[in-house]
């Protein structure tokens, strides 16, 4: 019955982009000349998103702690890595901010393109210089006052749990001299693991939005990785957390 579900689900997904596309090049269009951080598409953006989860009968999402995320203020966001899900709940934040994503997701049709309207940042794994580039991109949002979004695990974690980190975010704010806002997602996992479309089950997600972490407070971006990197692992259920 899941498979039929799931392959319905994706069907409805497909068919609708089109049309939730033409509406985010509407808002780029009307708002670009006075909003050069593209706050109104990136709320379209999380409305989008939102849209695909509401309208799910087996998801429901919760976002606890959107209050500390800016609405106009640099930071660097971290979010551990579970599911393709963990998108969709992140959006549900309702924050500006500029995804870092791999680059091969900017040419899906219109997910894909409304990254490109977003000015959202890609980066080729392994390759140094698209690296370089995506940390100067990210250099010039955070400059902009643009909150940028990173999975500092750099892929979706096979088990469910917490992997180690990369040095790549927490460098970030410590040249940009940002904090860092830990951000701990559960709940994806179980409804659609790393590999396959089938959904598999409820979703109950939870978005847990963790306390600034300043590098002031730290001694170069490897202390702070860790710290942040144990924030977000204390915040996360038994079953995600590093050897469970």
């Amino acid at each position: 019955m899941l498979a039929v579900f799931s392959f319905v689900y994706w069907i409805f997904f497909v068919l609708t982009l089109p049309f939730l596309f033409a509406v985010a090049l509407v808002v780029f269009v009307l708002t670009a000349p006075f909003d050069p951080r593209r706050v109104a598409l990136q709320l379209w953006s999380c409305a989008w998103a939102s849209f695909y989860v509401v309208v799910n009968p087996l998801w429901r999402s919760r976002v606890v702690g959107r209050e500390k995320l800016p609405w106009n203020g640099a930071a660097v966001l971290v979010a551990n890595h579970l599911s393709m899900l963990d998108i969709l709940v992140l959006y549900g934040v309702f924050r500006p901010f500029k995804w870092v994503s791999k680059a091969e997701l900017f040419r899906v049709p219109f997910v894909g393109w409304n990254m490109w309207l977003n000015d959202c940042v890609p980066v080729w794994r392994g390759d140094r210089e698209s690296v370089r580039k995506m940390m100067a991109h990210c250099r010039a949002h955070l400059a902009r006052g643009a909150p940028v979004m990173i999975f500092p695990e750099g892929t979706r974690s096979p088990d469910g749990r917490l992997q180690a980190f990369k040095d790549g975010a927490f460098r970030l704010a410590v040249d940009a001299n940002v904090p860092v806002i830990p951000i701990a997602v559960s709940g994806t996992s179980e409804a659609l693991p790393k590999h396959g479309m089938v959904l598999r089950q409820r979703m109950r997600a939870e978005v847990h939005v963790l306390d600034p972490i300043h590098p002031s407070a730290f001694d170069g971006p490897a202390a702070l990785r860790e710290a942040v990197r144990d924030a977000i692992a204390a915040a996360l259920p038994p079953e995600h957390r590093p050897g469970a």
